[in-house]
């Protein structure tokens, strides 16, 4: 099960880079611990702390020309992680 899923690109969150703070969306079902080690092996950094946040889906309706749309939109489960004093995550250096 692959714990981490993106990177959080922000305006907010970009902000807070330079502090050393970074956020993911993550696994509904993961907890601190696992988003702690999923992080520190992929990126080789030190995680200070993590703070969660989980979103429940929204109900969402659409008027389009034959019918009324409706559904909900995804539930996710979103990961602050602040890394030591000196680290840095490169998410850019990929691209």
């Amino acid at each position: 099960m692959e714990i981490l899923k993106q990177p959080l690109i922000t305006e907010k969150i970009s902000g807070l880079n330079e502090k050393g703070v970074y956020g993911f969306i993550v696994e509904k079902t993961a907890d601190k611990l696992q988003i702690k080690n999923a992080v520190e092996k992929t990126y080789g950094v030190k995680v200070v702390s993590i703070r969660t946040m989980r979103y429940a889906a929204k109900h969402k309706t659409r008027y389009t020309k034959n019918r009324i749309v409706s559904g909900f939109t995804n539930s996710f489960k979103k990961a602050i992680v602040q890394v030591a004093d000196g680290e840095v995550i490169d998410f850019y250096g990929e691209i």
